[in-house]
């Protein structure tokens, strides 16, 4: 009854208006101070939280896509892709998913891709003659492969808080992302050949696809050095994430030779404000979720849960519908590191392999991201090219079936997510 009530104060103050911190810490402190718990008890509890070496991985994703961004690496990638893809039916929307996919193999991060790409691939779509609530719904659709395609900062805490493997959790997510992308680009060659969208008006020649790809070629080698390292276990995550950044400042500095200090220095204030809010808001939600723990809340759902232990589909049928919902309102990060642990021992209980589970979570909540009403990329969007959330998001339900489609892939066919991972064994 406890744990139900502070469930329902998070989200009263949540729905309130009140920030994300209080509505989670104001009914942890309320409980911790009630219960007689010394007060000390609370702050050891945030320490806890952050004292992980695997979490260190999270604020160098985070500046090797924020070094990207000011350095102007993305502008090479997007360059390569448009002489890649812009041919294709659609042009520039293409272009802008396998954009996405290759600096997702680089941030880790939904947002950071719609803050790093986004304003360039709005741009370049509008001036080409798309509309632009079009552009901006596949600017945040194509978002969400970012993290889902290694390295991925949901995929980080969802194994910090679990145990579970991170390196098989981030190899995981290698062929949905590239399944969802493919049905994203055919989706998007559909409704432009439909609306009669621009493209390129010919194929590149070889020597005009090499004069794009040289220029990007030392930046797509971060992702296979990140693959590569983990799947041969040379690299930990935590170590991945420093090879990766170290290569970054390698090829800014002395192959394109246009990374400045001034934008190691931006990258670094930007960095250490969006891991600030990330670790506080995961000091105050281990807190919370302890006191589920405690609370016996996992225990409770594994009971409310037993009739379909003996039926894994039909379970994750039902915490897939929990999940989407939960993402409509919280973001990613807060949504994993409250919801998670009171799902694990029913998970585990039902033989469900916790590496598909993490998949399963992360494509989910990275839905919720561009679902109102808080869709969180959703929102960005909107506030970046100023056009209201409902006409975007009208045009981006034309991509809820390319992802709907990936999840139930996912959760229906476990060796899609597995059988990578499976070659570390």
């Amino acid at each position: 009854m406890v744990a139900l009530l502070m469930i329902i104060s998070f989200f009263l103050l949540f729905l309130a208006g009140c920030p994300i911190i209080l509505a989670i810490g104001l009914p942890s402190t309320i409980y911790v101070l009630l219960n007689g718990f010394p007060v000390e008890l609370i702050f050891s509890r945030y320490l806890y939280a952050l004292d992980s070496f695997t979490i260190l991985a999270i604020p160098v994703f985070i500046f090797s896509g924020n070094l990207m961004n000011t350095s102007g690496i993305t502008r090479r990638l997007f360059h390569f892709a448009d002489t890649a893809v812009g041919r294709f039916p659609g042009g520039l929307a293409q272009v802008n998913i396998l954009a996405s996919l290759v600096f997702s193999g680089m941030s880790g991060a939904a947002l950071a891709d719609v803050g790093g790409l986004g304003q360039m691939e709005i741009t370049a779509m509008t001036e080409k003659g798309f509309p632009k609530p079009f552009s901006a719904a596949v600017t945040i659709a194509t978002s969400t492969v970012g993290p889902i395609f290694p390295p991925s900062i949901p995929l980080v805490l969802f194994g910090a808080i679990t145990g579970t493997s991170i390196v098989r959790l981030l190899l995981a997510g290698i062929i949905p992302a590239i399944i969802a992308v493919v049905f994203m680009m055919v989706f998007t060659g559909l409704i432009a050949v439909k609306r009669k969208y621009p493209r390129r008006d010919r194929f590149p020649s070889i020597q005009e696809f090499f004069s794009g790809l040289v220029p990007a070629f030392p930046a797509l080698i971060a992702p296979i050095l990140l693959i590569g390292g983990m799947l041969s276990g040379f690299f930990t995550p935590t170590e991945a994430a420093s090879v990766v950044l170290a290569y970054i400042l390698f090829i800014g500095k002395f192959i394109y030779r246009d990374m400045t200090f001034s934008h190691i220095k931006e990258a670094a204030n930007t960095t250490i404000l969006q891991t600030s809010a990330i670790c506080i808001i995961m000091a105050f939600a281990m807190l919370f979720g302890w006191i589920m723990t405690i609370e016996r809340m996992p225990m409770l759902f594994k009971s409310a849960m037993a009739p379909f232990i003996d039926n894994p589909l039909v379970l994750l049928l039902i915490i897939n519908l929990i999940l989407i919902v939960v993402g409509m309102f919280l973001d990613s990060n807060t949504a994993t590191l409250i919801v998670i642990p009171i799902f694990m021992p029913t998970i585990l209980n039902a033989g469900i392999d916790p590496i598909q589970f993490g998949i399963i979570v992360v494509l989910n909540l990275m839905i919720g991201l561009m679902t109102p009403p808080m869709g969180l990329s959703l929102l960005m969007v909107s506030e970046m090219v100023k056009v209201p959330i409902g006409r975007i998001f009208k045009e981006a339900l034309w991509y809820f079936i390319p992802l709907f489609v990936t999840l139930a892939i996912v959760t229906f066919i476990p060796i899609v997510s597995l059988w990578i991972p499976g070659f570390l064994n």
